[in-house]
C-alpha cells in the first residue's frame, strides 16, 4: 500500500511537473506541431489520402489587425473581458440546449487553444477536465496575446491546413499579413467546422456568416499588440 501511494505521489508530481513546464516553455517557443495535427495525418494515412499539413508560423503582430477581429467576433467576443471561461456564454449554451437538438457549445478561445496544443479531439470527461486544467494555465502563464497567438498558429483552417498564414497561402495567395477584413471574416466563418466549410470556395452559406461576423466585427476592440495593457473598459 505504501509502495502504491508513493507512486500515485511521484506520478502526480510528474504530471504537474511537466505540463507546467511545458506550458512555460511554449510561452516562447513556437508551436509547430499538436496532437490535432498528428492525428490528421494518421486519418489521412488510413484513408489511402496523400499527406497534407500546411502550417507556418507567424507572430500575431505580423497577421492582419482584421484575423484576431474576426476570430473574436465570431468565436468569443469576450475574449479580452474573461479569464479563460465565458460564465454568460455557458450559462446562455445550458438554457438553449435544454430545448433545442442543435446544441451551442461554449468553448473560449482559451479552451480551443489548451485542447489544441496540449490534448486530443473529443467529449470525455477527462478531456473536458484536462482543457480546464490547460485553459487556466496558459491564462495565468502567457496572457491573452500569446493565446491568440498561438490559437491563430494552430487552429484547423482546412483539411490539413493549420493556422492564418498557411490559410491565407492555400486559399488567398497571400499572407496572413496581407488579409483583408473580408477575407478574414471568411476565415472566421468556416471555423465551427473548417473541414466542412471552405474560406476558397465558400457557399452562399459561408457568405452570409462572414457578411455577419463583419457586421459584428464592429463591436470588438483592436487587438492589443504585444506589450500593451488590454483595455478592458474598451472590451466591455
Amino acid at each position: 500500500m505504501k509502495l502504491l501511494k508513493n507512486i500515485a505521489k511521484w506520478v502526480v508530481v510528474a504530471f504537474f511537473g511537466t505540463t507546467i513546464l511545458a506550458v512555460v516553455a511554449l510561452r516562447f517557443i513556437p508551436v509547430y506541431i499538436t496532437p490535432l495535427m498528428v492525428i490528421r495525418c494518421i486519418e489521412q494515412k488510413k484513408e489511402g489520402k496523400p499527406l497534407k499539413l500546411k502550417h507556418h508560423w507567424m507572430p500575431l503582430d505580423k497577421m492582419s489587425p482584421s484575423m484576431p477581429v474576426a476570430v473574436m467576433a465570431s468565436e468569443d467576443a469576450r475574449f479580452l473581458k474573461h479569464h479563460g471561461f465565458d460564465y454568460e456564454a455557458i450559462e446562455k449554451a445550458a438554457i438553449h440546449n435544454l430545448d433545442h437538438k442543435n446544441k451551442h457549445g461554449a468553448s473560449t478561445i482559451t479552451q480551443q487553444t489548451a485542447k489544441n496544443v496540449f490534448l486530443w479531439p473529443g467529449r470525455s470527461w477527462l478531456r473536458k477536465g484536462l482543457e480546464a486544467y490547460f485553459s487556466v494555465l496558459i491564462e495565468l502563464v502567457w496572457g491573452k496575446h500569446r493565446i491568440m497567438e498561438v490559437y491563430l498558429n494552430s487552429i484547423e483552417m482546412g483539411d490539413g491546413i493549420y493556422g492564418a498564414d498557411a490559410v491565407a497561402h492555400e486559399n488567398f495567395d497571400c499572407s496572413a499579413e496581407e488579409l483583408t477584413r473580408a477575407n478574414c471574416a471568411l476565415i472566421a466563418a468556416t471555423l465551427p467546422n473548417p473541414r466542412r466549410f471552405s474560406s476558397k470556395t465558400p457557399s452562399d452559406y459561408m457568405v452570409k456568416r462572414k457578411f455577419r461576423i463583419m457586421k459584428e466585427m464592429r463591436y470588438i476592440p483592436l487587438f492589443p499588440k504585444k506589450g500593451q495593457d488590454v483595455d478592458m473598459k474598451t472590451a466591455e
